[in-house]
């Protein structure tokens, strides 16, 4: 049983011309092995891309990729278009190669990497519109929503929260929970926009909105 605050100040960010991106976890030449993971879930970045900027054509394999647009749109693969509003779930399987660039304006995203349950599957991408419940965490990809996961026991959750509202984490094997924006209070204090909290086997926490805040919450029942 454990629980780690991760403060979002202190992640690993990479810099190229039009984007900066803000690794929550050991990636690339950011490499921590003390930081690998959170069971299944093994990248978790925060993007933001200038109006143009991204990232072209590049490969993956034997990923589940989950796409949440914060603000702006986000242009997959030049025809595709992501909006804030929506969630997009990527299996890479046995092979994908694709791009991701901002449109007219700047857009903000987080993406979540997770391994998958079976590798070398035939590659899908599906995308969902989101409908919030005032001041409660939604399912939006994963068990208990519309649209798949390829790992078993995964469920990725949403929150809108509005000033004083109060929201409890849900219990699972292993939780993250990310603040994508405004400041929640919780036991450990303050939680403010880019930081995380991990936990394993342990009861779900309450956290209060000390402003309208968004959050996004992974869970994972499976054992890994």
């Amino acid at each position: 049983m454990s629980t780690e605050l991760r403060r979002g100040t202190r992640r690993l960010v990479s810099r190229e011309a039009g984007r900066e991106t803000f690794h929550s976890f050991s990636f690339g030449p950011h490499y921590d092995p003390a930081n690998l993971a959170h069971g299944p879930l093994v990248c978790h970045d925060e993007h933001r891309l200038e109006p143009g900027a991204g990232f072209p054509d590049h490969r993956h394999t034997d990923l589940e990729i989950v796409t949440w647009v914060v603000s702006g749109e986000l242009v997959h693969d030049g025809t595709s278009v992501l909006r804030a509003g929506q969630v997009a779930v990527q299996s890479a399987g046995s092979g994908v190669v694709h791009s991701e660039v901002a449109g007219g304006e700047a857009v903000r995203f987080v993406q979540a990497w997770l391994r998958p349950d079976a590798v070398g599957g035939t590659p899908s991408r599906e995308v969902a519109e989101v409908s919030y419940v005032d001041g409660a965490l939604t399912p939006v990809a994963g068990e208990g929503s519309a649209l798949p996961v390829g790992v078993a026991g995964a469920t990725l959750a949403a929150g809108r929260l509005r000033e004083g509202d109060a929201v409890t984490l849900p219990q699972a094997p292993l939780l993250h929970a990310f603040v994508v924006t405004g400041r929640l209070l919780g036991d450990d204090g303050a939680l403010d926009a880019g930081d995380a909290l991990r936990l394993t086997a342990e009861p779900g926490p309450t956290l209060t909105a000390a402003e309208d805040a968004e959050l996004l919450v992974w869970t994972f029942h499976a054992t890994v």
